[in-house]
């Protein structure tokens, strides 16, 4: 009989944001997930069945994102909101010495709290996330802000099939669910986001040489988000940085293929 871990629900006012957060598990090293833009605490699901049995494990949602919400102000939160939420949620929930394991947009938000808050953490894994957007996520932007909002079908059949491919079918169905049932607020949200992707690179907002921790990053060979020569680039920059590079899978990684998750596990332990 399989036993559900254990869980802790609660939520943390952080200036103008109200955020829900998770964390599971009796104990063992200290897991924090980052979840990639518009996806949910959802998206970990796996790695928690897979692990929360031998780490404590936190997660919670950006906003925009599952059910955080917003007080008052636009929906999207400034790259230093994202860190303090970050900051906050972990000072709530009593998480210490923390492995931080990110998807692609959490990358750049886990860069930029250990950048100011190095103290706090022991190990980054980040998985899917280069220093810049490749011609194809440019393209992506790019069409995507230019089609009508009131088409989400469309928008989210263009997503799948420019990049998510392999994402098992119930994955793909809940995708297209989610931009059917988005608000006009997070759908202008999304946009902003893209907009924003397009005019920095990761170089303008972390400063690398601030990142002494452990460091791996995680790239799927067919990655259509990210280029690999980016991502190679970005390993050396990063002091302490190993890359890994996964055969058959793109950029959701372990949402793909679940095996991914015994190399996050490989990491973690050591």
């Amino acid at each position: 009989m399989k036993i559900s871990p254990k869980v802790i629900k609660n939520q943390v006012q952080v200036n103008r944001f109200h955020i829900p957060y998770r964390v599971y598990g009796n104990g063992g090293p200290h897991v924090v997930c980052l979840n990639g833009v518009q996806q949910s605490m959802a998206m970990w699901q796996s790695f928690v069945n897979q692990f929360a049995k031998d780490y404590r494990i936190l997660l919670f949602d950006f906003p925009g994102q599952g059910k955080a919400q917003v007080d008052m102000g636009p929906v999207n939160a400034s790259i230093d909101e994202q860190v303090e939420i970050l900051h906050e949620v972990i000072k709530a929930s009593n998480v210490h010495d923390i492995t931080i394991c990110s998807a692609s947009w959490g990358g750049v938000v886990a860069l930029a709290f250990v950048s100011k808050y190095p103290h706090l953490t022991k190990r980054l894994l980040l998985g899917g996330m280069g220093t810049k957007p490749s011609k194809t996520m440019i393209e992506i932007i790019k069409k995507g802000c230019s089609m009508d909002e009131n088409n989400r079908e469309e928008m989210a059949k263009m997503l799948i099939e420019s990049f998510g491919v392999n994402l098992p079918e119930e994955m793909k169905a809940r995708i297209s669910r989610q931009f059917c049932a988005m608000s006009k607020e997070n759908l202008r949200n999304f946009s902003e986001h893209g907009s924003f992707v397009l005019s920095k690179n990761l170089e303008e907002i972390v400063d690398f040489n601030n990142i002494k921790v452990d460091t791996v990053l995680i790239s799927g060979e067919n990655d259509k988000l990210i280029d690999i020569d980016d991502v190679k680039f970005l390993a050396t920059q990063i002091p302490n940085c190993r890359l890994k590079i996964v055969k058959n899978v793109g950029h959701f990684l372990h949402l793909e293929d679940e095996s991914v998750l015994n190399i996050y596990g490989e990491f973690i332990k050591n």
